[in-house]
């Protein structure tokens, strides 16, 4: 799918601007390489509208004045781009451009790319009735951990003792790492992966391509995960504690630095930041800055096998930890909040 992303989209839009380019590539995992589909069955098929349509809806998008389920999704995706950029992208959907006829000839090229989504779909349908992955599963074998557990063995070979699993004495060419596949299903179309321990970020089960890099004036993770659209787009809503600053008052006095009213350092009543407590959490109805960057935390799972087993299970971690945090109610005990 990324393939075809780049080819389809990327390559045949390079005359606007590198924003819209990003934004379109997002757009046709929703849409369509073709822009033949209703986004998460919700949206009109955009190949069927005219080009002023097209552009009008842009615009509606970019100022509010537009859109129903998708529009604080679409918000987000239009928000940098100009006039002239919304003109292309109609042009380009409607097949009037030079780049369009590009995107045509190399459809066949992008088939192969289009099946390997459908193909993830296919699976992540297979795993609808568990509602989450447990990414860990083939890892807990119990054939595989007691081939692999040289605490059994009478006799342990070289080639046993490191992941590499080759002879020590000799690079030979195929001696490599696993090699990382984050290839995923467009947003709206994976399965949800089980956290590995309690409060864990979630991994991101969706491709990203298109998505990245997030910035604090364009992140467009937020249009289907604030908890307002998130619902309507089956997407996991951001949790309360993204809204809440629990970061201490800080203050720079009499050349002292101050934290919570209590002056830190040496001579200070606090000889450690550790020490401190925040009185007052500051909880809004707008995402924090201080966690704008979603992907400090939640990384695309990657495609892999491990090389060995993986034996760890998380304390605590019932069915309903698995989908779920409660990083919040830690936070907050013994806060005061606003």
């Amino acid at each position: 799918m990324i393939k075809v992303l780049k080819v389809l989209t990327l390559g045949s839009l390079l005359a606007s601007s590198a924003l819209y380019a990003a934004g379109t590539a997002a757009c046709t995992g929703c849409h369509g390489t073709s822009f033949e589909k209703k986004a998460m069955g919700k949206s009109k098929v955009v190949k069927e509208m005219s080009k002023e349509d097209i552009v009008a809806a842009l615009k509606g998008y970019k100022d509010g004045s537009y859109g129903g389920p998708m529009k604080g999704m679409m918000k987000g995706q239009v928000a940098s781009l100009s006039d002239a950029d919304m003109a292309a992208i109609a042009d380009s959907i409607k097949g009037n451009s030079a780049e369009a006829k590009v995107n045509a000839v190399e459809k066949k090229e992008g088939a192969k790319a289009v099946a390997e989504t459908a193909e993830f779909a296919k699976d992540a349908k297979a795993d609808e009735a568990k509602k989450l992955l447990d990414i860990n599963a083939n890892m807990r074998d119990a054939k595989r951990l007691d081939k692999e557990d040289l605490g059994n063995k009478k006799e342990v070979s070289e080639l046993t003792l490191g992941l590499r699993q080759t002879d020590l004495y000799s690079e030979k060419d195929e001696t490599s790492g696993v090699k990382t596949d984050y290839s995923r299903p467009a947003p709206g179309q994976s399965t949800r992966f089980e956290r590995a321990y309690v409060n864990a970020p979630p991994m991101i089960p969706h491709s990203v391509d298109g998505l990245l890099p997030i910035k604090q004036d364009n992140n467009q993770c937020i249009g289907c995960h604030m908890p307002e659209s998130a619902k309507a787009m089956g997407a996991t809503p951001i949790p309360a504690s993204h809204f809440t600053n629990y970061r201490p008052k800080t203050e720079l006095k009499d050349g002292e630095l101050v934290k919570e009213g209590k002056t830190v350092g040496l001579k200070g009543e606090l000889g450690n930041v550790s020490d401190i407590k925040v009185a007052k959490a500051e909880k809004t109805d707008k995402l924090y800055q201080g966690r704008f960057n979603c992907t400090q935390c939640h990384a695309p799972q990657s495609k892999t096998d491990t090389v060995v087993g993986n034996t760890f299970e998380s304390d605590g971690l019932t069915d309903k930890l698995k989908g779920h945090s409660t990083l919040a109610d830690a936070m907050n005990e013994g806060v005061d909040i606003k």
